[in-house]
């Protein structure tokens, strides 16, 4: 999933914001410079994935693209 804040020239607060509430979903999630891959059961993801997007958007305009997969690797856990 990806968080895109819109009219803002400072978007840390905003994906900060996000990446604690996807952390504090207690799923699985690994964060890079474009995207966050969230791991668990269906209804845990579809849960934390409503949460951010509350979060982002109560910060103002914001855009959130998400890619269901059951199919794909889980994350190394260990890194």
């Amino acid at each position: 999933m990806s968080v895109y804040p819109l009219a803002t020239d400072d978007v840390g607060p905003i994906i900060d914001r996000v990446i604690a509430v996807l952390r504090a979903s207690g799923l699985v999630i690994e964060t890079n410079t474009m995207s966050t891959i969230l791991a668990g059961e269906h209804e845990a993801v579809l849960s934390a994935l409503r949460d951010a997007s509350v979060a982002a958007m109560a910060s103002g305009s914001a855009v959130m693209t998400i890619t269901l997969s059951n199919a794909c690797p889980l994350p190394d856990q260990h890194a």
